[in-house]
């Protein structure tokens, strides 16, 4: 008999399961609002400026998702019907945000191999690039993903980015930073988010996963480029009127929960370096809040759904299995996770 009863249930699926803080919810209660697509709602517009100041942009603009978000970006630099931008294979942008830029903007993907840090090699990008030529879309964007959810959280450093950046700059491209977890990258890195995306266009950043707001993500760059994206999201039905009620946690979510991360990240190292010593279990390479790794001796869907009756819960890929560590887990969540590993991978 199992020594794990499901009274608790440790979840582990995502950072984006986390509830709002109870000041947070306070916030909520006594936040100041007005009409923000009339520009009126004062704790919006507090948001988005703090917001900019952190990324190091000129403005930000406050959205109901990383989807929205990435694909205002993409829409915003490829403004022409057939356009197209650089993307890798892994990236959220490409692999679960419905083809968007396709089906919305009429912008086409040209996608190349994600390697196993999340990066693209440079000479793919470069090979990518489009000559001029009628048969062809045009090439107007690269974008990249930081951290890098499907390569297990993994952190592109800051010479990454400034290589990409100078690229991109010498064939006169845009880069925009899926950023929906650019503070765990920050955290892992010690250095400001704002250095990480220092010469990209654009940066978009999720405050409902680690960050622990209730919705919504944040798109900053210019001020000619946030205009530009303010128009496309009323367009799309991303305009919302008293908003202040849920740009007041983001807020919070700014100020208070990056350092939360620390710790996020310090429960991850003890869930990597338990599981590498539990027999029939093979860790993936992960970084930050994620975990990935792989049972030897039953299918991804059996061994999650042993972890379950156990009162753990994951996420399944289908190849490979992910835990994600949030602010909302505690050291008995990680203790628990790790014994309920070791009794489902000795049980066939």
């Amino acid at each position: 008999m199992s020594t794990i009863t499901p009274t608790h249930v440790a979840d582990f699926r995502s950072d984006t399961i986390t509830k709002p803080t109870p000041d947070m919810r306070e916030s909520m209660k006594n936040a100041v609002v007005g009409d923000d697509v009339w520009g009126d709602d004062t704790t919006t517009n507090l948001l988005q400026k703090k917001a900019a100041t952190i990324l190091g942009k000129e403005a930000a603009l406050f959205v109901p998702s990383g989807t929205m978000a990435n694909l205002l970006s993409v829409l915003v630099h490829c403004s022409g019907r057939g356009d197209e931008f650089i993307v890798g294979n892994k990236a959220h942008i490409y692999t679960s945000e419905q083809g968007g830029s396709a089906w919305i903007g009429g912008v086409h993907p040209f996608s190349i191999n994600n390697q196993s840090d999340g990066t693209l090699k440079l000479e793919d990008i470069e090979n990518a690039i489009r000559a001029d030529d009628c048969h062809y879309p045009r090439t107007k964007l690269v974008c990249l993903e930081n951290t890098h959810n499907r390569v297990g959280g993994r952190v592109l450093t800051v010479e990454y980015m400034d290589k990409v950046s100078a690229l991109c700059k010498k064939h006169a491209l845009k880069l925009h930073v899926d950023g929906a977890r650019l503070f765990n990258a920050s955290v892992a890195l010690g250095i400001p988010p704002s250095r990480l995306v220092k010469d990209a266009d654009s940066v978009s950043i999720c405050l409902s996963k680690g960050l622990g707001a209730p919705i919504g993500s944040i798109v900053a760059g210019t001020k000619e480029f946030i205009n530009s994206a303010r128009r496309l999201r009323k367009a799309i039905g991303g305009g919302m009127r008293q908003v202040g009620v849920l740009a007041a946690p983001a807020i919070i979510a700014l100020e208070v929960m990056p350092e939360k991360l620390k710790e996020d990240h310090r429960r991850a190292n003890l869930l990597r370096t338990a599981l590498a010593g539990i027999s029939n279990i093979k860790l993936e390479p992960s970084d930050t809040n994620m975990v990935l790794f792989t049972p030897t001796n039953m299918s991804c869907s059996e061994f999650t759904d042993k972890l379950k009756e156990k009162g753990v819960l994951l996420l399944n890929w289908g190849s490979v299995l992910r835990l994600t560590v949030h602010h909302q887990l505690t050291d008995t969540d990680v203790d628990m996770a790790i014994l309920a590993i070791k009794e489902v991978s000795a049980s066939k």
